[in-house]
């Protein structure tokens, strides 16, 4: 699946809501996020993290949980990126309660709008394998709107990070 928008704040203030780090904005907003943890810091850009997502579909999506390995990169640009694609830890083995899931490389980029600092394109990429027995119909019913809900709400995050 693919997003695409624009967004009425600062390339910096975008990323600033959905950089993957422990303790980010992104569980505040996302409704799609429970919790995200850093499993294992390999250097300043690379990680290997945990991300936990709440029931879904009036509780017909039982809670997940997404290992990754996660890179985070500024181009010269002024874009900045992260992507990540699902990988297995000896620190994170599944966990009672969740169903694990998987995803395939997916990512987000935060793009300057030329001219316009207050301005940013980002384009979403998400492949992922909920995991689990869902019917396909439940999963390609969830994702457009899910994806939908993601930029409304980021949107509404960086309006209240700018205020």
């Amino acid at each position: 699946y693919k997003g695409e928008g624009i967004l009425p704040a600062s390339p910096r203030d975008v990323w600033e809501c959905i950089k993957p780090v422990a303790g980010g904005l992104r569980t505040k907003w996302d409704q799609n996020v429970k919790d995200f943890e850093v499993i294992e810091a390999i250097n300043d850009t690379v990680s290997i993290c945990r991300t936990t997502t709440p029931s879904a579909c009036m509780r017909i999506i039982s809670p997940r949980e997404f290992v990754d390995v996660v890179v985070m990169k500024q181009d010269e640009d002024g874009t900045m990126l992260s992507a990540a694609t699902n990988v297995e830890h000896s620190l994170c083995p599944p966990q009672p309660n969740f169903v694990r899931g998987f995803n395939y490389p997916c990512g987000c980029f935060c793009i300057p709008v030329p001219g316009e600092p207050d301005r940013t394109e980002l384009l979403t990429f998400f492949q992922t394998d909920l995991g689990g027995y869902l019917p396909q119909t439940v999963v390609d019913s969830f994702f457009p709107s899910s994806i939908s809900g993601f930029y409304s709400n980021l949107t509404k995050a960086v309006k209240a990070l700018k205020a």
